[in-house]
């Protein structure tokens, strides 16, 4: 009995001794662990720190302060502010642009979704003729867009008819290449964003949201003017523009009023994308503010008028622009409106 007893005890001595063994090796390893893990702290906000100062390294692999100064020192970035060269000449556009030709451009390495053309109505504005391709050509090139520039001038001394010149223009553009897309362009308005895209949509499509002479806003409620994009079949089925308005202003409203009535929706990009900068200059004599527009405004209550086949491209037959040799360089068709202008008492 007295050796049950003691064996049964020294069984539960040597157990108890086996276990606070173990627990002593773990306890060990385990303040090893954590000691070391302590140590490495240091080591790691050591390096976060550095990591969050920038620094940079040296010729030899090592932080130095020395070229953290240097990076310090380097220029600005230049500003995307548009600039424009009083210099400027065509021999200088030309060669900035050696893969365009007679003012076609058409990409090699992709095929472009639509083949579009660019109509520039103008007169004694070659100064600002410039400054536009100088940076519509790169612009329309990043843009990877097979195109055609067409440059239409208003010759003579009689009052300026744009809306006319960008009928002739759509016209003579079609009789070099069956275009999808036209884009009806002022010669004085430079884009500044390339998300700004110079294609056609579903439907008929104001670029202009906004430009630095009004503080990148609209410049009012159905604005429509400025640079605008329709497709072929789109500007087709409004009969162009009217050809009634000589000089400044009421051609972009008549249009607009023409797409509303064709049941229409005219879409702009978004403020920031659609931004443009606009070459201020005086108004050009023989361009002056045309006070009869209201006289055709006040016709746009007769709106039948509008959706059949009067007052538009379709008539110019009566009045034939007399065509000037073809530029060669960076604008295709140089178009001169000589004939049916009003006289200057009017």
């Amino acid at each position: 009995m007295n050796f049950n007893v003691t064996f049964h005890l020294s069984y539960r001595f040597r157990l108890l001794l086996l276990f606070t063994l173990c627990l002593t090796v773990v306890g060990w390893a385990t303040s090893n662990y954590f000691v070391g893990a302590i140590q490495e702290i240091p080591k790691a906000k050591d390096l976060v720190a550095s990591l969050s100062k920038g620094v940079v390294l040296g010729k030899k692999g090592t932080v130095t302060d020395e070229a953290f100064v240097e990076k310090a020192k380097l220029d600005n970035c230049p500003s995307t502010k548009l600039v424009f060269k009083p210099d400027l000449t065509l021999e200088e556009v030309q060669a900035e642009n050696p893969e365009v030709h007679r003012g076609r451009y058409r990409p090699e390495e992709c095929r472009a979704s639509q083949r579009v053309a660019i109509l520039i109505p103008h007169r004694h504005r070659e100064k600002h003729l410039l400054y536009l391709l100088e940076h519509l050509h790169p612009f329309l090139q990043r843009q990877q867009l097979d195109y055609g520039i067409y440059v239409i001038h208003q010759a003579g001394s009689k009052k300026f008819n744009r809306a006319k010149l960008l009928n002739v223009g759509y016209i003579e553009a079609l009789k070099d290449e069956i275009w999808d897309c036209f884009i009806f362009h002022d010669v004085d308005l430079v884009p500044e964003n390339d998300l700004n895209l110079y294609r056609c949509e579903d439907q008929p499509r104001h670029l202009v949201v906004g430009r630095n002479s009004t503080g990148y806003r609209l410049r009012y409620s159905g604005y429509f003017g400025g640079v605008t994009a329709l497709s072929r079949e789109q500007f087709f089925k409004v009969n162009g523009f009217s050809n009634n308005y000589w000089g400044w202003g009421g051609e972009d409203d008549d249009l607009r009023l023409r797409v509303e009535l064709h049941r229409m929706k005219i879409t702009r990009p978004l403020p920031e994308v659609g931004k443009y900068t606009m070459i201020f200059h005086k108004r050009d004599q023989g361009n002056e503010v045309n006070i009869e527009r209201f006289f055709w405004e006040g016709r746009r209550e007769n709106r039948s008028s509008y959706l059949g086949r009067g007052d538009g491209f379709s008539e110019l037959d009566l009045c034939r622009p007399n065509h000037s040799a073809q530029e060669k360089a960076l604008a295709t068709v140089h178009s001169q409106l000589t004939a049916g202008a009003p006289s200057e008492a009017s």
